[in-house]
């Protein structure tokens, strides 16, 4: 019990660093003494390494184009595709705005073809219209929850039953 008292308690103190031979004769002495001596190689001495690793050849090709690109739109197929789901629910814009917690113009710039695709937008109207709007099969019904393990489940049985 006492030796808990008997100890000091410094804060903030910084633990010991490990000595960097800059000599040979040091890295032998170290050697002779019995202590445990490793030696690492600079990768790039003497050199500027911030920019390491980056794609030289995307900045250089950025850096000669003149004309910035502009964002990508929605494709028109995406926006029929939201407007066809949308009249089959027999939904407003509004409506489908305040479903999917956006702003009407949202959905207009989405049908419209003049927004710039958000994933997570396109995920909540591919929820709410049960349609898809990403990727292949634009339009297309989405199987409800569970419909795939259902369909394996009765592909196994049938062919079980043969």
């Amino acid at each position: 019990m006492s030796s808990e008292w008997d100890q000091k308690l410094v804060i903030g103190g910084k633990p010991k660093k490990s000595v960097v031979a800059k000599k040979e004769s040091d890295v032998n002495a170290a050697r002779r003494a019995g202590q445990a001596v490793s030696t690492d190689k600079k990768l790039t001495p003497g050199l500027n390494t911030t920019n390491a690793g980056s794609d030289h050849a995307r900045i250089a090709k950025l850096d000669r184009e003149n004309e910035v690109a502009p964002p990508s739109k929605v494709a028109p197929s995406v926006g029929k595709a939201i407007m066809a789901a949308r009249m089959e629910l027999k939904l407003t814009q509004k409506d489908l705005a305040v479903k999917v917690n956006e702003k009407a113009n949202v959905i207009q710039d989405y049908e419209g073809g003049k927004a710039i695709p958000n994933a997570q937008v396109l995920g909540k109207l591919e929820r709410i219209l049960g349609v898809k709007l990403r990727g292949a099969n634009i339009g297309a019904k989405m199987e409800g929850p569970g419909s795939k393990k259902k369909a394996e489940a009765e592909a196994a049985a049938a062919t079980t039953s043969k």
